[in-house]
Order: structure tokens, then C-alpha cells, then sequence
């Protein structure tokens, strides 16, 4: 097999020549030689395309630099003082491949290079996860506080775990403490034995198939960090193709994206310590929470480096209100069952 198919294009001279990529000039290809060429060209290429971002990258830019640098196995923090550099024809041949991936595929850049960045950490990833893109990752970076007592965090568990780079950035930041992560996706969790392995973390975190808490031993967490799937009905069904092609149980969570925030929260007081917390990512389905829970304390996070839709709660205001908690999840349970 030619080196070529590396991303999946099917021939490197078609992608030079442009008659693969529906791109506005092919011959104008030729005329790329430096990094800083086709970094411009693959970002003006995505935009004209269409193409969306928000697995990492905000811009066309950032995602085709990104690309740029990893077809030519350079780092992402390349100076920018080399950017001239003048290519040879099997890098470009190599940088054109992967950019004809990105835009024929429409896949997210991850799900191509087979890597993505959390907590300033290298994950394997593939299509059986999502790609890692929590802000999440701040609140990890500063060990969680002013929300809680760092030092006292001894058990920590990462629920719908995915990829497994919650956790793994968790072991990172809180070191001798014992961290746990579940999901209920087979696949996913093989996808995170990938990276407890490269991240050396075989012996110490420990990781459960479970639909939510349902197969979790019973014991308690002084920190349990949940990105669970909070999508509701009507953005599952505007999703764009790098959306679609992440996967669906992963992202789905009902009507008004609290299906399963319904059933976590009915959950968790019994597997948080006395002074435990929570934290639950909801993404545009903040809102809904609200409304849905409005006599429960949620503390919403600002983020310094951008995101919202993450919330902080005490297990004492889960056991003060889990009454009313559990009145709630019967009237989802009823209207699931209509």
C-alpha cells in the first residue's frame, strides 16, 4: 500500500493536481512550497468549503496549521520563524494528504491524525469516542479549587469517561490520590486502556464498564467529574458532519438533554463522600437543568480560557433535595414510557 493512503486519500498526485478536492484553481497548487503556504491554503480551503469546527480548533486557521505540522511530524508549538521553510515534493505530497482528508472526509482533524490535546496531554483517539474538548480541563488545572479543598481529595471518579483523559489528566494533578472511570461503551473504554497504557497508568487507575452508576462497586468519591451526553432533540438534529461523526451515544441525551443528568443526579449522593462534589458538563442544556431543577444550589462555572455549561454541587444539597430529585426522575421515567 502507498505510503499516500496513509489518511485514507485515495493518490497523492490527485490531490496535488486539485481534481479530487473540488478546489476553485488545481493548478494554482503548484505554486504552494512553504509551510506558511499551505497552512494559508488549507484554511481558506476549509472556509470555502464549509467546513466546521469545535474539537479543539476555533478557527480554519488553528485546525490547518495543526494538520500542516502533524503530516510533517512537527510539534504544534513550531516557531513561527520556520514557517518559510521551503517543503520538498514528498512533504507536500504528505501535507496535501492530509488536508484532502479533512476536506473530503469532513471528519473532525483528530479522528485523522489519531491524537488530540487535553490538560496539555496527548491522547490517542478514534471514532469510538468523542474528540476530548472539556473546559473541563481548566477547572483540572487548578485542581478544582476555589470549589474544593484539594488536599482533601483522596477518591476520584470520572464518569462517562470516553477517552479516558479526564481521568488521566486527574491522576496527573491529584497524585496520590485513587482514581476510578467508568462508560458504558466497550469500545470506548478500549480506546482508554490505549491511553492508561501510554500514560504509564496501568497499575493505579481503574476502570469500570457501567451504565452510569448501575455496575460501579459501591464506595464513595470525595470528587466525582461527569461529562455525560447532554445534546438535546433538536441540536442532534442539526448537527454538522464533524459532529455526526463523532459518536452518537455519546452525544444524545433526549428531549431536553438531561436524560441521563436526570439519572445522575437521582445516583450520586450515595457514591459522594459527606463533604463530596460533583461536577456535571451540560453544555447548552444549562438552561434546561435550571429550569428543571431550580431548588437545587448549582454553582456554574466561569471560565477564564472559554466554555460554560459546567456546574458544581454539594452532596449535602443533593441529600437535602432528594426527594424532590427523585419526584422528577419518576415524571421522566413516566414520560419515557408514554
Amino acid at each position: 500500500m502507498s505510503r499516500y493512503l496513509k489518511y485514507g486519500v485515495e493518490s497523492a498526485h490527485y490531490i496535488l493536481t486539485g481534481s479530487k478536492l473540488n478546489v476553485v484553481n488545481p493548478e494554482s497548487l503548484k505554486e504552494l512550497s512553504t509551510i506558511r503556504d499551505f497552512i494559508r491554503w488549507g484554511s481558506s480551503e476549509f472556509n470555502r468549503q464549509g467546513l466546521s469546527f469545535g474539537h479543539g480548533f476555533v478557527t480554519a486557521l488553528d485546525e490547518a496549521r495543526y494538520l500542516v505540522l502533524h503530516a510533517l511530524a512537527l510539534p504544534p508549538e513550531w516557531p513561527e520563524t520556520f514557517l518559510d521553510c521551503v517543503l520538498t515534493k514528498d512533504e507536500r505530497e504528505q501535507v496535501m494528504d492530509i488536508l484532502g482528508q479533512r476536506l473530503k472526509s469532513r471528519k473532525p482533524a483528530a479522528y485523522i491524525s489519531r491524537e488530540s490535546w487535553f490538560c496539555g496531554l496527548r491522547f490517542y483517539v478514534d471514532e469510538r469516542v468523542l474528540v476530548p474538548r472539556s473546559p473541563i480541563a481548566e477547572l483540572i488545572s487548578n485542581h478544582f479549587e476555589p470549589w474544593v479543598d484539594s488536599n482533601q481529595v483522596h477518591r476520584i471518579l470520572d464518569l462517562c469517561t470516553g477517552s479516558g483523559c479526564i481521568a488521566i489528566a486527574c491522576q496527573y494533578m491529584f497524585e496520590d490520590a485513587a482514581v476510578f472511570a467508568s462508560d458504558i461503551s466497550r469500545d470506548a473504554l478500549e480506546v482508554a486502556r490505549v491511553n492508561r497504557h501510554e500514560h504509564g497508568l496501568d497499575e493505579c487507575l481503574e476502570l469500570y464498564q457501567s451504565d452510569l452508576f448501575d455496575d460501579i462497586p459501591a464506595q464513595q468519591f470525595d470528587l466525582i467529574v461527569c461529562n455525560p451526553p447532554y445534546v438535546d432533540a433538536v441540536d442532534m438534529s442539526n448537527l454538522s458532519d464533524e459532529f455526526q461523526s463523532e459518536p452518537g451515544l455519546g452525544l444524545a441525551a433526549g428531549e431536553d438533554g438531561l436524560a441521563l443528568v436526570d439519572r445522575i443526579l437521582l445516583q450520586a449522593g450515595g457514591y459522594l463522600s459527606e463533604q463530596g462534589v460533583i461536577f456535571i458538563e451540560v453544555g447548552n442544556s444549562q438552561a434546561a437543568m435550571m429550569e428543571k431543577y431550580p431548588f437545587l444550589s448549582m454553582t456554574w462555572i466561569d471560565f477564564e480560557f472559554g466554555g460554560s455549561g459546567v456546574c458544581c454541587i454539594q452532596n449535602q444539597d443533593l441529600k437535602q433535595h432528594q426527594a424532590s430529585i427523585e419526584a422528577i426522575s419518576r415524571g421522566a421515567q413516566a414520560a419515557n414510557h408514554a
